[in-house]
């Protein structure tokens, strides 16, 4: 019965109880009506999930700015100063970088957060930024990597086995962090791992990537449909969730501003890519968390096209949870469950169990132990 409880009871939250945060950005619940208890909670709420940024833009949306309680405004404009202090020290950071590959062939492409600030593409708006995600040719890895170092991007994995399994596994190299500034760059030559069963042709998202002009020329952005791609890819194939609510709200800014052809002309791209599944993911999950609309025909074409709805009774149990803020006041019994099996699932879609086992096995020994395994 418990079982059968874990597979049924996200209808009765999506029904009647969802947390606070998720009904603003549903746009069900005004900012105008909320009293300071429920102020305190969404604060809290918007906190964990890296979207606070967004509050006050909402709240700018909705002609409040001014009228709220004190205390409010302070946390909404603090965030709102920072992201935009982040911002520019982002810009700022992107043109030390272009600096630093002047004469190397090739445009890098910019990637997620670091392409939405260059390109001030919709999610940039309040949004916090981390690692710049660089991506290129495998062939090129090596010369944009030592171009890196000799301008000050160090590798911080020192690790001889961690070296090994970022260079053979994954679709990235350790990251880099600058000695003085503390930047980091994450170089990638794919969106997935080479060992993941999905891992798309990188040379598809290279060729159709868009050159960025003016301050940011010398960069590239993927193609609208491909960063749609990615922002899925990177959601659904992730198995950390603390910040998973504000990616979604990433993409449903991607996603909105698509017309209905150009929704199918999404669904042909992933499949090109072979990335249909975290597409049809996000595309059900804007729909379902954020109640995004005009999405069904979209969603209908990618389940006529393949198998692809096959155990969503289960993956709704599980992201339908994991998708909430990271808060107390949005778990239930059952959340903890769902965020494990999505971590151990992200883990198995990025590497054979033959590749993945003794991998897990020699990180629980190290962390066990606290030396390598032998």
């Amino acid at each position: 019965m418990k079982q059968l409880q874990f597979l049924t009871n996200w209808q009765d939250r999506m029904n009647s109880s969802q947390p606070l945060l998720v009904q603003i950005l549903r746009a069900e619940q005004s900012l105008a009506t909320l009293n300071a208890r429920q102020w305190d909670l969404l604060v809290r709420q918007a906190a964990r999930a890296k979207l606070i940024g967004t509050l006050y833009y909402r709240a700018e949306q909705e002609n409040l700015l001014g009228q709220l309680p004190v205390g409010v405004m302070r946390h909404l404009e603090s965030a709102k100063v920072k992201a935009d202090k982040q911002y520019r020290d982002f810009l700022w950071e992107i043109n030390r970088l272009k600096k630093a590959l002047v004469g190397l062939a090739g445009s890098p492409v910019l990637l997620k957060g670091a392409a939405y600030a260059a390109a001030q593409l919709p999610p940039y708006k309040g949004r916090l930024f981390s690692d710049i995600d660089l991506m290129v040719p495998l062939d090129a890895i090596p010369v944009f990597e030592k171009q890196l170092m000799l301008n000050g991007w160090l590798s911080e994995e020192s690790n001889t086995y961690d070296q090994k399994y970022y260079r053979q596994w994954m679709h990235e190299i350790p990251p880099l962090r600058h000695v003085k500034r503390g930047s980091v760059i994450d170089l990638h030559h794919n969106i997935l791992p080479r060992t993941a069963f999905a891992c798309p042709d990188p040379g598809m998202l290279l060729e159709s990537a868009v050159e960025l002009v003016g301050d940011d020329s010398g960069f590239k952005v993927l193609s609208p449909l491909d960063r749609i791609i990615h922002s899925a890819t990177h959601l659904f194939y992730d198995g950390e969730f603390e910040h998973g609510l504000r990616d979604l709200v990433d993409l449903e800014r991607l996603v909105i501003v698509l017309d209905d052809d150009t929704r199918l002309l999404l669904v042909d791209r992933a499949w090109q890519l072979g990335l249909q599944k975290p597409v049809y993911y996000a595309l059900r999950y804007l729909q379902l968390i954020l109640n995004v609309q005009g999405l069904s025909n979209a969603l209908r074409k990618l389940e006529k096209a393949g198998d692809i709805t096959g155990n969503m009774i289960l993956m709704d149990a599980l992201f339908l949870r994991a998708l909430m803020p990271d808060h107390p006041s949005c778990d239930d019994q059952w959340t903890a469950v769902a965020r494990w099996m999505l971590y151990m699932r992200s883990h198995y879609l990025r590497m054979p169990l033959h590749l993945l086992i003794p991998h897990l096995s020699r990180k629980a020994w190290i962390r066990l132990f606290g030396k390598e395994q032998h």
